[in-house]
């Protein structure tokens, strides 16, 4: 019997599709990836795709998720996922069209059997029971005077061709909903594909998620991220966060202004960045390299801070 928890893990590292040359947006299309990653990794999304039984509305979107840049960079730099250039991907598999169809077809064809089998296996299984049920209610007719009698119906054995053969199954046709399976996985770009991220937003969404807060983004707000302290689905975000160099000059009014607004929707308006110079013993919590790599407060070697501001009296 297999583990439920194993059907639901994708394969690892996921392929992460970059659909646009120049604003670079990045997407998942692959529901056991976008739940396998929310449940296990804290990433959220966007979904922007519309539900086919709905269209016109955009209250409830569904496949693909678009990821932010820092989730990009974040799941790239731990080895779960790699990004794949859309347009040279699909230029290199139209050539491959030729190669690749016959076998489409004959995974397709395999699948369809296999659903044909099962479907005929539960329709006798329905009939078997059926029958029983009529065979518990009605008893079996006496049949010992028609085959004992002289003038009985079956004088002659039967020929095998007067037994009916059950019908030749059919293969059902159906449209996969993921492309990898049954297709190969498209190939890792060596060296790995990185989003551009600002060095502020990406130490900040680090070290928040470090921390095991969910960031989703915080347009709505006015912000970078809205910071939950579990999933949306259950908590309420809890800060508003918003990134800035350690010493970029913060006008006082976006800073009142964020704190307002931070407090007037019962959250915490939330400022960081790196801090400049050498991070002590004492407050050391790992090495990083200069490539935003693999250390949770530190980014090259700089502590990540963060203050929170609150409007006091509203």
């Amino acid at each position: 019997m297999t583990d439920p928890e194993e059907d639901l893990t994708p394969e690892v590292p996921l392929p992460i599709f970059q659909i646009s040359q120049k604003v670079k947006r990045y997407q998942l299309y692959d529901i056991k990836a976008v739940t396998w990653l929310r449940r296990t990794h804290n990433i959220l999304g966007v979904l922007i795709g519309g539900l086919p039984q709905s269209p016109q509305q955009n209250v409830f979107l569904g496949l693909p998720l678009e990821l932010q840049p820092e989730e990009v960079r974040y799941l790239v730099e731990t080895g779960i996922a790699y990004i794949v250039d859309d347009l040279k991907n699909h230029e290199s598999a139209l050539r491959s069209v030729p190669r690749q169809l016959e076998k489409h077809k004959e995974i397709l064809r395999e699948e369809g059997m296999a659903a044909a089998r099962a479907f005929e296996k539960q329709k006798q299984q329905k009939t078997k029971e059926v029958l029983q049920r009529l065979s518990v209610r009605q008893p079996a007719p006496d049949l010992e005077i028609a085959t004992n009698g002289d003038d009985s119906l079956f004088d002659t054995p039967l020929s095998r061709n007067s037994i009916r053969k059950a019908p030749d199954l059919v293969p059902y046709f159906s449209t996969p909903t993921t492309s990898y399976p049954p297709f190969p996985a498209p190939p890792q770009h060596s060296p790995p594909l990185l989003p551009d991220v600002s060095r502020p937003s990406y130490a900040l969404f680090k070290h928040l998620h470090s921390k095991g807060y969910f960031l989703s983004p915080g347009l709505r707000f006015g912000c970078q991220f809205s910071v939950y302290p579990g999933d949306p689905l259950r908590f309420h975000s809890h800060f508003l966060a918003t990134s800035a160099d350690w010493d970029e000059e913060l006008e006082l009014l976006d800073i009142v202004g964020g704190g307002r607004l931070g407090t007037g929707v019962k959250k915490g308006w939330l400022i960081g960045g790196v801090e400049k110079g050498p991070v002590n013993d004492d407050t050391k919590h790992g090495s990083v390299t200069e490539s935003m790599g693999s250390g949770e407060e530190e980014i090259a070697g700089e502590k990540v801070r963060t203050f929170c501001i609150e409007w006091g009296g509203m």
